[in-house]
């Protein structure tokens, strides 16, 4: 199964100003490497959780309907269905009724009865389902650890230019990790 990014999130989990207090500067001059290294930050604990922060639309794309009858939606926490469609053969869409699926927002999954759905006649990528996820709309959503993670990564960052700019990575502090750990997703 592969996610694709539909719509990117409308804000960050950290807005420049209160990144701009947590780095106790005043100056403007480096609003844009503070801002691009905020976005930096979430890509980054996206990554390594699993999870989008704040609410994205992402398209799964599967080759056909698991047997199983539970489609985990990734990235997680899952909010909503947003459509669904098979494909035929020929490339043409077939729209599902979205009171197909139950959703399960606390288990991030998506519950059908596969033999009651249309089966793609595309060989690959025949079905897609776009959701939506996130923690919600506004920053404040966000756990504060997860916020507080991102704050560390954007300090550790503004202060070791030097080694983000070189050719090696400057390394995640421990604490921002630690922060992260218990919200990580692992795969079965």
């Amino acid at each position: 199964m592969a996610s694709i990014l539909l719509a990117p999130p409308a804000v960050e989990p950290l807005s420049l100003a209160e990144a701009k207090v947590f780095l106790r500067l005043e100056m403007a001059d480096d609003d844009p490497l503070i801002a691009a290294l905020i976005s930096a930050a979430r890509l980054h604990v996206e990554t390594q959780t699993g999870l989008a922060l704040v609410t994205q639309r992402w398209r799964m794309v599967l080759d056909c309907w698991p047997v199983n009858g539970r489609i985990a939606a990734r990235p997680a926490p899952l909010q909503a269905l947003v459509a669904a469609r098979v494909f035929d053969f020929d490339g043409e869409a077939r729209t599902i009724d979205a009171q197909t699926f139950v959703p399960n927002a606390s288990t991030s999954t998506l519950s059908i009865i596969p033999w009651a759905l249309p089966m793609p006649t595309r060989i690959a990528a025949g079905i897609e389902i776009d959701i939506a996820v996130g923690f919600g709309d506004a920053a404040s959503d966000v756990p504060e650890p997860i916020r507080q993670a991102i704050r560390l990564l954007v300090a550790h960052w503004y202060e070791n230019r030097a080694i983000v700019a070189g050719s090696e990575a400057a390394p995640v502090p421990s604490h921002a990790a630690a922060l992260i750990a218990p919200y990580r997703t692992l795969p079965l």
